[in-house]
């Protein structure tokens, strides 16, 4: 299990040759609430976008994640469906449980890497709350309903 945090920004490497290809710069997630695959920023001086599907992905490992060959890294044709951070952002969204009790606003994501299964949800109620009550973690094993205003999902523990 991971969160989207320690991977932004990570390297992404050709198992093959030993290349750097990329950095991870986002998740794309679907309606369903699975991360589908990894944004990834490729080039020196004009970085484009790429997507890189997660079932490409030969490990994750704590300083760089692994692919096959940069044949994988698929120009975005697409919007993805949304994002943690770039369009269709899920950031800052509201979680509100299925009893209707607001959780507080989305942070970070923690998901199965090999799956892409969401199983839990970081979330603050603002800067000086996060430094008093540190981090709030909300797990689900269930898919969330996003939505335009909201993101509803059946907690386990809060």
């Amino acid at each position: 299990m991971r969160t989207f945090s320690l991977l932004k920004g990570q390297p992404v490497f050709d198992s093959k040759s030993g290349a750097r290809i990329g950095e991870v710069t986002d998740l794309c997630i679907t309606n369903e609430g699975v991360v589908k695959g990894l944004m990834v920023k490729k080039g020196v001086f004009f970085k484009q976008s790429y997507f890189l599907d997660i079932q490409d992905v030969t490990s994750f490992g704590g300083d760089g994640i692994m692919v096959e060959d940069d044949d994988h890294l698929k120009k975005r044709k697409t919007t993805p469906e949304y994002t943690l951070h770039h369009q269709h952002s899920l950031n800052g969204k509201m979680l509100i449980s299925k009893s209707g009790e607001s959780l507080g606003l989305l942070k970070d994501v923690y998901f199965h890497e090999e799956l892409g299964t969401i199983v839990g949800y970081e979330i603050t109620d603002g800067f000086f709350s996060d430094i008093t009550e540190g981090k709030q973690i909300i797990q689900s094993e269930k898919p969330p309903a996003i939505g335009k205003d909201a993101i509803i999902v059946d907690v386990n523990h809060t």
